[in-house]
């Protein structure tokens, strides 16, 4: 769970009132650090804005030259139009993919759970809703629509949302700079910078106001429930700090040798060191996922990827308190099927585990969370690939050979015995796409859950299904000791013989044949790349004189939607 559910669960099992001027709903607020103030964010996208259309800095070729390497094989395999671009559903899917791929960071706006359509980015993400001037002239403008996107347009996205991300860091260290009293301009010891770092980390793992902060700042051991493994957090922030010392030790950047050899740190370099916290954390914290997923594989007897509700609740009763959320808040989050009239409730284990209500931290801009354990499988079957579509012989041949980790001390096989229904199943999507199977629709993503069931997520029809954190969902979010006690009592799953093999529990009865592709490329009218760049700038002038400011509101909440029609759609 998210840090501000496990604070909301501390508290209720260890305070019965509140402390005097504390927030009685600690930590509960939905709009707390989901939300920015339009000048804040305005100064954030016009610095990030600059660096991406080559208005202002740009990012280093190094860095240029790593984003490329990471999208490339994805934008092999993405269908193009004659010019050999993508349209924008698929320049939101690769941006998403690269910051999951590279370091778990679900980015708001581009989850894959919001629908898009030719009219609208995404509804709510925090691009359109702040600065629709911004879409409209780069991303939403009949030239991008028409023209479509190049792999230097997606590298370029990607530098944009970097430096949006650093600048938002950049923001709240200065922040706790002011809540220490110690000035930007001047230098920092060791010691005042470890201080610094630890109210940072603070500050940025957990959703709460001032005084939730600072009640948690005064209490160590309530930091320290609340938080888990605190005391090593601080230690992983101070091991950036000396990383950073020995980069400057190797080479002295120019200009600040006194503070290199006095180990003196100024702001820029606090901003680095927190600025790579950020993009390794999630490497630091895949110990704990990896936990929660060895506790939900030992409950999945039958390798189903699932296991029974009255199991996950049994547990948390008994043993784990990690796995609480309410029904209902499984269900919203996509990550229950409910498809077994005999088994009744089950959590699919990836889907669960890549839940927002897991995402350790939560920002204004991005989210950190587990590790998406089916990239790293899906890039092998893209690399393997390297183009949109191939046959079903080919796929079967490629993922016969490859492995998913169990557990941390488990590797296994994929679960697909030769001639057996996954295989039919893998013909039948190809045949519902012409014969061809496209690498990047939903029916494929639904293939490649059952083959890897532990490791890769159900793929629910768009709109079925939100990413809505604990705090937006509200208190509802956490089931109750009554609800839990229910469905634990429930003997049917616990009561199903080993012996008893997967085809005969109906395991696939959740499988679904409605395709939703991602790509629509009917459109192939050309503009070229430096006209559109002329646009953006043009419209970045305009955010800059603060024409955007009348259009704020045009942001609009997300809502789900499941009505489909005909079998094959665009998403």
């Amino acid at each position: 769970m998210a840090v501000s559910a496990i604070l909301v669960i501390t508290l209720a099992a260890s305070w019965t009132t509140p402390t005097q001027g504390s927030n009685s709903k600690f930590l509960t607020s939905p709009h707390h650090r989901t939300s920015l103030s339009s000048l804040v964010f305005e100064e954030d996208v016009m610095n990030a804005m600059g660096s991406m259309l080559g208005c202002g800095g740009q990012a280093s070729p190094e860095k240029q030259a790593s984003i490329r390497s990471t999208l490339s094989p994805m934008f092999r395999t993405m269908k193009k139009t004659s010019s050999g671009r993508i349209d924008r559903r698929s320049l939101r899917y690769l941006v998403h993919r690269y910051f999951m791929q590279t370091s778990s960071l679900m980015i708001r706006g581009f989850e894959p759970t919001r629908p898009t359509n030719d009219s609208n980015w995404g509804v709510a993400d925090v691009l359109s809703q702040v600065v629709p001037a911004y879409v409209e002239s780069v991303l939403e403008s009949s030239h991008a629509m028409q023209q479509g996107f190049s792999l230097d347009d997606a590298v370029n996205m990607v530098l944009m949302l970097d430096q949006l991300i650093f600048d938002a860091e950049s923001s709240l260290l200065e922040g706790v700079y002011a809540k220490l009293r110690k000035p930007i301009q001047q230098s920092l010891t060791q010691a005042a910078l470890y201080e610094i770092l630890e109210v940072y980390m603070v500050e940025w793992m957990v959703e709460g106001d001032d005084d939730d902060i600072a009640m948690l700042l005064s209490n160590r051991s309530l930091l320290s429930e609340v938080v888990p493994h605190f005391d090593e957090l601080t230690k992983f922030a101070m091991g950036r700090m000396k990383t950073l010392q020995y980069g400057r030790e190797k080479k002295v950047p120019k200009g600040h040798g006194r503070d290199t050899w006095a180990k003196k740190y100024s702001f820029e370099d606090a901003h680095e060191i927190v600025g790579g916290i950020t993009r390794s954390f999630q490497s630091y914290w895949q110990s704990e996922c990896e936990s929660m997923k060895g506790a939900l594989v030992s409950m999945d007897s039958h390798h189903t990827g699932r296991v029974p509700l009255s199991k996950f609740y049994g547990t948390a009763i008994d043993t784990d308190w990690r796995f609480g959320e309410s029904e209902a808040y499984l269900r919203e989050l996509g990550a229950l099927d409910e498809s077994s009239s005999w088994i009744g409730p089950q959590v699919v284990i990836p889907n669960y585990l890549q839940a927002i209500s897991n995402c350790i931290v939560s920002t204004p801009h991005y989210l950190v969370c587990c590790v998406n354990e089916c990239e790293t499988l899906l890039a092998e079957i893209e690399v393997a690939i390297g183009s949109p579509t191939a046959t079903a012989t080919d796929i079967l041949q490629i993922v016969r050979n490859m492995t998913a980790q169990a557990t941390i001390d488990d590797d296994e096989l994929s679960q697909l015995p030769p001639d057996g229904t996954l295989a039919q199943q893998l013909q039948q999507v190809a045949d519902t796409n012409g014969g061809a199977v496209p690498l990047h629709g939903r029916l494929f993503a639904q293939w490649l859950h059952y083959v890897f069931p532990r490791e890769c997520p159900f793929p629910h029809k768009m709109g079925m299904v939100s990413a809505v954190t604990p705090g937006q969902y509200g208190e509802d979010y956490i089931a109750t000791d009554e609800d839990m006690k229910k469905h634990a009592s429930n003997t049917t799953a616990s009561k199903v013989h080993f012996s008893v093999g997967k085809d005969e529990l109906h395991w696939m009865s959740q499988w679904s044949p409605e395709e939703e592709l991602i790509v629509d490329i009917s459109d192939e009218l050309s503009m070229s790349w430096q006209k559109r760049l002329l646009i953006a700038c043009g419209g970045l002038l305009l955010i800059g004189i603060g024409g955007y400011r009348g259009i704020v509101q045009r942001g609009k909440p997300y809502t789900s939607a499941s009505s489909f029609s005909g079998r094959v759609h665009l998403v």
